[in-house]
């Protein structure tokens, strides 16, 4: 391909009908290019969101279940408390039975109260641990549900998707060829206008033919004067409502012919 650099000059000593032409065809082109993603519509950005939302619930669905190992073993470990409890309590009794008066029976009492106490704490959090446990399962059940739906959704979007890019991928290849192949065709300066102005429009249309005396972009009237001058194509007009340039309507008869 050509340079920027030698590219250049045999552009801007071309006559201004043959660049007009060009940037016509030019946009042409990027039009077809412009159906054949709009043909995909929304699917890109469909299938981005629902992979988004699957990882998400993915994540959700692994830190749910986290959250119920971690009450379970708090249950096992509170169990396992109860029970050191339950043999500290069998061993306090038995002392009592060898003890040598009040103060040593009271102290051993003291401490059974305290296992006792001990006894219902841990069965009151095994409680809120269990029931933790068990709305957690009911979220992990409602979040796996839900990653089920999506990851249907998003396999049938998928497939979808790869359709219309395999009917009409070549195609979009070829006019991408064409289109870089007109570029080259064109001055640095009147590329870059065509560019802007196209990123500008909402349709994409930088370059437009006059029809019915208005512009094919705004449709605002177009003076005579300016159209006589659009049709000797001499210079390069663009139109003063909406910025786009403008071009002589018989382009289109001869692309067509």
């Amino acid at each position: 391909m050509a340079t920027e650099k030698n590219r250049t000059p045999e552009a801007s000593e071309m006559p201004v009908e043959e660049k007009l032409r060009i940037l016509f065809e030019l946009q042409q082109i990027d039009s077809k290019i412009d159906e054949i993603k709009t043909l995909r519509g929304e699917l890109p950005l469909e299938v981005q969101d629902l992979e988004d939302e699957v990882a998400g619930l993915e994540t959700r669905i692994a830190n749910l279940k986290a959250d119920v190992e971690e009450q379970n073993e708090q249950v096992a470990q509170k169990k396992l408390e109860i029970k050191n409890s339950q043999g500290l309590i069998a061993k306090y009794e038995e002392q009592q039975k060898n003890v040598r008066n009040n103060r040593e029976y009271d102290s051993l009492s003291k401490e059974i109260e305290f296992q006792t106490l001990e006894i219902e704490l841990c069965e009151k959090r095994i409680k809120e641990f269990t029931q933790q446990a068990k709305d957690k399962k009911e979220l992990i059940q409602q979040a796996e549900t839900l990653h089920s739906e999506r990851s249907g959704d998003l396999q049938n979007k998928k497939t979808e998707l790869e359709n219309i890019v395999q009917e009409t991928q070549k195609e979009e290849n070829d006019l991408l060829q064409k289109s870089e192949a007109y570029q080259e065709l064109i001055e640095p300066r009147l590329l870059s206008a065509y560019k802007r102005i196209r990123g500008n429009a909402r349709n994409g249309l930088a370059v437009v033919t006059v029809k019915r005396d208005a512009c094919g972009g705004c449709f605002n009237k177009i003076p005579p004067q300016r159209q006589l001058d659009i049709r000797v194509r001499r210079k390069v007009i663009v139109c003063e409502y909406c910025g786009r340039i403008l071009v002589d309507d018989a382009f289109s008869d001869e692309a067509e012919g």
